[in-house]
């Protein structure tokens, strides 16, 4: 047994989670571990968050298995902090109360496809590239793509979005039943994979972008979409952002069903050119996908390119192989890191807003004006079409008045989306980091869900200090 009870009080000098980590490490053995450096790998790793290690990591197999652990630190009233690949960008997996974490990375079956159905069943620990390798053969795909190679478990828990939701929507849209744990150790499955339900109250939703808090996710049943026969895709610089943005709001009020429509500004494709060895005008850019059938994407091509134009845009240029495509797709993917390389040493903060799609150009220009009044240095993405897009601050962390900028910068967004009717987070989700910002975009709705955490988890071990504070 890794853990005993000795090193379990060297690690807290906490009886109750003594005895807890060594009731757990009984059942799981070498599965259970107090190592410091594994302890840190599973805290906040990706953003300037501090990390908060938790107390033990416990890594498992089964729903049967985070039942019996969630009941024992249920027992000892010791915190409980769920783990999937760990690349979330608002300190989900912190642990700022010690504790145990669960990481469900191993457990990474595919339960069940229904091709017939159009749905699947999963564990939490399964990654969406997995997942989409498994279904290659199959003729269908599932659509979310947030970019890094998220667990599905994790994806549902922050409500994860990405590339294609213009299209296909969000996990709010493609999970149809969730099994979960909850605070005692109760394993509940939400709903039966009917496409739609009346029976009773929506508990799929409910854990959906609970971010842990509520329950911590097993199993999920997605929605699965053909793949299909047709694909294009293209990049359309600009001479400004505000441009691109009209073209984006423009492309989706006519109706064109285009299935990625992302912004990258010109220092992202400055550092998108450096990293991913393209050679694209240094200019605001659109990257753009369609799908459908060959004559279907050749009329989405023509007259999205029409559109460009009306706003200055172009040339317009288009792809139909897959390695182009591919090419272009994982040089969007991989603009964080592209931008992290404008500034070798900096620290990059992420971070991310969302609007009604008729003010994106506003809040965009707005941004795009404080930035260059509190002298930082960023980049600016976005899912445009859905009106998110995310801002990476590169920031020296020693500089107390760039840290200083950068903290301002941050509040004045958050306000700014939320005043223009949108939201302090499109789909990094809460976290730590954006708790502050719910009450003023909520109002009494955020006690409603006060009341909610206190009625599913009243001794409040699921994730504590995420999401909405208990006192």
């Amino acid at each position: 047994m890794v853990a005993t009870v000795v090193q379990a009080r060297e690690v807290a000098g906490d009886e109750a989670l003594a005895r807890a980590i060594a009731s757990i490490g009984q059942r799981l053995g070498d599965r259970l571990t107090v190592n410091a450096t594994v302890r840190e790998q599973h805290a906040n790793i990706l953003t300037w968050l501090p990390n908060q290690p938790p107390d033990a990591v416990a890594f498992a197999l089964s729903t049967e298995e985070v039942a019996e652990i969630v009941r024992i630190c249920a027992e000892h009233r010791v915190p409980v902090i769920p783990f999937g690949t760990g690349t979330s960008l608002e300190g989900h997996v912190n642990a700022p109360k010690g504790g145990i974490c669960i990481d469900l990375s191993r457990m990474d079956a595919v339960i069940a496809v229904h091709p017939e159905d159009l749905d699947c069943t999963v564990q939490a620990g399964v990654t969406r590239k997995r997942l989409n390798e498994h279904l290659r053969d199959s003729g269908l795909f599932f659509p979310i793509d947030p970019g890094a190679d998220a667990s599905l478990g994790g994806m549902a828990a922050t409500r994860a979005s990405g590339t294609n939701a213009v299209r296909y929507g969000t996990m709010r849209d493609n999970v149809i039943s969730l099994t979960a744990v909850m605070a005692d150790g109760t394993i509940v499955r939400t709903t039966r994979r009917a496409r739609k339900t009346s029976a009773g109250y929506d508990l799929t939703r409910l854990l959906v972008g609970s971010e842990g808090t509520l329950g911590i996710i097993t199993e999920l049943t997605l929605r699965l979409q053909g793949i299909p026969p047709a694909v294009a895709a293209g990049v359309c610089p600009f001479g400004s952002v505000e441009d691109a943005c009209q073209t984006v709001i423009a492309t989706i009020q006519s109706g064109i069903p285009v299935a990625r429509i992302e912004l990258l500004d010109e220092d992202a494709i400055r550092a998108t050119n450096l990293y991913s060895k393209l050679d694209l005008p240094v200019r605001p850019t659109l990257f753009v996908e369609f799908h459908g059938t060959e004559a279907g994407v050749a009329e989405q091509v023509a007259l999205f390119g029409d559109i460009a134009a009306e706003f200055g845009g172009g040339p317009f240029s288009s792809a139909t192989r897959a390695e182009d495509r591919s090419r272009l797709w994982q040089a969007r993917h991989d603009a964080y890191w592209a931008g992290r390389g404008l500034r070798p040493g900096a620290e990059g903060l992420s971070t991310d807003v969302c609007v009604p799609i008729s003010r994106l150009a506003d809040c965009v220009a707005e941004t795009r004006a404080d930035i260059k009044s509190l002298g930082l240095v960023t980049t600016i993405v976005g899912h445009a079409g859905d009106g998110n897009f995310h801002v990476l601050v590169l920031v020296d962390r020693n500089s107390v008045a760039e840290m200083a900028a950068t903290e301002t910068f941050l509040e004045r967004l958050a306000i700014r989306a939320i005043d223009m009717d949108g939201t302090c987070t499109g789909e990094h989700g809460v976290g730590q980091g954006k708790m502050k910002y719910l009450a003023r975009e909520l109002g009494a709705g955020l006690e409603v869900m006060r009341s909610i955490k206190r009625a599913l988890d009243p001794d409040g071990i699921l994730n504590p200090g995420k999401v909405v504070a208990l006192s």
